[in-house]
């Protein structure tokens, strides 16, 4: 196994994947960010500034919960549950959104665009922006606002505004295309949020060290709730911000296994599912070279999931490191089964978790069986779902 890089090189690359693969309009924009990043990074102030934020607005730390009756359940290993759906905002997507808009402010800059596919990153984003007093238009594809509808009230209540996307799938990688394309017109004030650990060299990187207070608070609750490290790590990955969040602060802990779960869909037949980890190969998307759904002229691939926030042809270039390395594995969920572990977890323990988050609950149950009674897994819950309830009942309507 290699070493295993605590930042990108140079060149914004993890081994061979990342990079910026960008029109020279955005290159300045990116440099702009990895150096103002650098320097916020350094700085005490914005540490501080960020961690008041975490404390009193977002309510961090968030608990790690050991799921006692779905444990019981399974049978095995001990599952806990990191809470990041008890996050105001209701998942681990604010702690990306209010770094962010702490480097908006320091940039200079006023307005802030994003993507979002389950809408929660809107939220976030929305509800930084609404904190600082930025403008905030959230690009969301069409069949993604039908499918969220609660979040997207969300964001206009909180003043964003929500420009459907028809084209394409209509779905959440198509709204990263019109994302990109508003910002190389704006780009002299406007900030891109990106959601997650995927895109151009700063964006994986600075999405992940946001995010990596998920995987230092459990790493530190482990320790003192249960003593040791745990066996087992497991996160849902569409694009990677919770799984790379969480993963990253236990990399260097050989003991510890890392297991990313992708949206196996209906099936394995392109088409059928999201999961470039397990099925893509190497590609360039959204200016990164990374695992990526393509077909054989090396075209983007229509994907499909039961989870608006995995939909996605691609994932973050941290990851496919971690796969090519052998730090990380990863494996997927398929829809029914995903549906199956949201009614264990609702049912055994009173939580009504993502359908991103319950890919992740999905495999844990699966993982809890084949383990000892003394082993531990810890899961990332990413996000609640609440967003998720209408859809769930509508897929069930249909099916009967």
């Amino acid at each position: 196994m290699s070493s295993q890089p605590t930042v990108p090189n140079a060149q914004g690359r993890f081994g061979d994947f990342g990079g910026r693969y960008v029109p020279e309009t955005l290159m300045p924009a990116l440099e702009q960010l990895a150096r103002q990043y650098e320097e916020a990074a350094a700085d005490p102030e914005f540490q501080a500034a960020l961690e008041d934020l975490r404390k009193y607005y977002v309510g961090r730390p968030s608990p790690l919960y050991h799921a006692q009756r779905l444990t019981e359940k399974c049978g095995g290993a001990q599952i806990y549950l990191k809470r990041e759906d008890l996050n105001h905002t209701g998942s681990h997507k604010i702690n990306n959104t209010l770094g962010q808009a702490l480097l908006t402010r320091r940039m200079g800059k006023q307005r802030v665009i994003a993507e979002t596919g389950a809408g929660q990153h809107g939220v976030a984003t929305a509800t930084a922006c609404a904190r600082f007093g930025f403008e905030c238009v959230i690009y969301m594809g069409s069949e993604d606002i039908r499918r969220q509808a609660p979040n997207v009230y969300s964001m206009k209540l909180l003043g964003a505004e929500v420009r459907p996307v028809d084209s394409g799938s209509r779905t959440l990688r198509d709204a990263c295309n019109e994302a990109f394309r508003d910002w190389m017109s704006s780009v002299d004030s406007t900030h891109y949020c990106l959601g997650s650990v995927v895109g151009p060299h700063p964006f994986p990187q600075m999405v992940r060290d946001f995010q990596s207070v998920i995987g230092r608070e459990a790493r530190a609750q482990s320790l003192d709730q249960i003593g040791r490290l745990p066996d087992l790590v497991v996160a849902s990955v569409g694009g990677g911000s919770n799984a790379a969040g969480i993963f990253f602060p236990f990399v260097e802990d050989k003991e510890v296994a890392l297991l990313g779960v992708e949206a196996g869909g209906r099936s394995e037949k392109p088409g059928d599912h999201a999961a470039p980890l397990c099925y893509g190969e190497p590609g360039v998307l959204h200016g990164s070279f990374s695992y990526v759904m393509q077909d054989e002229d090396g075209q983007t691939s229509d994907v499909h999931s039961i989870s608006a926030g995995l939909d996605y042809p691609g994932t973050g270039p941290e990851h496919s490191y971690w796969k090519d390395s052998g730090r990380a594995s990863y494996t997927n969920a398929q829809d029914n089964d995903v549906l199956e572990a949201f009614d264990a977890l609702a049912k055994t323990e009173g939580i009504l978790a993502a359908l991103e988050s319950s890919h992740a609950v999905c495999a844990a149950m699966e993982q809890a069986k084949k383990m000892s009674a003394e082993e531990v897994i810890v899961v990332c819950l990413s996000g609640r779902g609440d967003k998720d309830a209408a859809e769930i009942a509508r897929l069930r309507e249909n099916k009967n």
